[in-house]
């Protein structure tokens, strides 16, 4: 990280926080080839005695998806305190001020340094949870819908960690204490992505499938193997949904729901064509925050510096 040909104030803000940026790099360059080794180890062993790869291989892409959920709680974390707090609480930021760096582009370099940390590694962490996703796709718990294997397989990545930068960049010139404007920020960018992470089944229409209705049986409307399925029951003859199954007692399977008239089955579910739509526009949304988030911390610098 810190090899890339850096100057003036964007040299200072990488020099003063090297040791973050190479532990970083070195724990995401750790990631990659742990994953493509136990890729390999998988591939190499499928269908022999020795086919211990795949259990492993699945426990670490299940870390991988619960673990870069907190990812972006981090990078914000460190852009509020150690970035931000930490100099403003202790004064140094005035040092800066004194040798012709203008408040806006002290913001800024600093800002720009951990932006573009934040995009190189969750585009690696992105590219290394899909080197061990490939192969365990599809099966229990790894579902593109699944909390994690969403937020950790596309550019939604990027994006909440770069929404964390800007929230960052306001608590930690609001709160101005290091260890309070980390948690802080925690807290409120977790808030924040989990607000979004609850709308994202809003943003496109859902789909119905329908199907006879089966008495006694499970619901058989046609979903596909791959969608997420949101809600199922029986449709009366007028159209009104009923919520599960009804069996008079005592228990007779040939006539569940004979309280009503059931005309048939219905399933309400997202259909996997659905998962680029909506990582883009979470994306879209989270850029947006971020871009709000960023404008709002110049504004309290120019306020206070001006």
């Amino acid at each position: 990280m810190t090899t890339i040909p850096l100057k003036g104030v964007h040299w200072v803000t990488a020099r003063q926080h090297r040791r973050v940026l190479v532990l970083s790099a070195a724990a995401v360059a750790l990631s990659l080839v742990s994953m493509a080794w136990l890729r390999y180890w998988d591939s190499r062993t499928v269908g022999t005695d020795q086919d211990h790869g795949y259990a492993l291989l699945r426990i670490a892409v299940d870390w991988a998806a619960n673990g870069l959920l907190f990812v972006p709680l981090l990078v914000g974390a460190f852009v509020a305190g150690p970035l931000l707090a930490r100099e403003l609480e202790s004064g140094t930021y005035k040092l800066a001020l004194t040798q012709s760096v203008t408040p806006t582009r002290w913001l800024a370099s600093k800002l720009l340094v951990a932006g573009a940390a934040t995009i190189a590694c969750t585009l690696v962490l992105i590219g290394t949870f899909r080197l061990g996703w490939a192969n365990v796709e599809g099966t229990s718990t790894f579902q593109w819908y699944d909390q994690g294997v969403f937020a950790a397989s596309g550019p939604v990545l990027v994006a909440h960690g770069l929404l964390a930068v800007g929230v960052g960049a306001v608590l930690g010139q609001l709160v101005r204490r290091t260890v309070v404007a980390m948690a802080a920020t925690g807290a409120v960018t977790g808030t924040v992505l989990l607000v979004v992470s609850t709308l994202r089944w809003d943003w496109l229409p859902v789909r119905t499938a329908t199907a006879p209705f089966a008495p006694g049986g499970e619901v058989v409307a046609v979903v596909p193997d791959d969608a997420r399925q949101a809600d199922a029951g029986l449709l009366t003859n007028t159209g009104e949904r009923l919520e599960g199954w009804y069996c008079a007692e005592p228990f007779d399977p040939t006539h569940c729901r004979n309280d009503v008239t059931v005309a048939s089955q219905f399933a309400d579910y997202y259909p996997a064509s659905y998962y680029w739509p909506l990582q883009l526009i979470e994306t879209g949304i989270c850029l947006v925050l971020a871009a709000l988030a960023l404008f709002a911390a110049f504004r309290i610098l120019r306020a206070r510096h001006s």
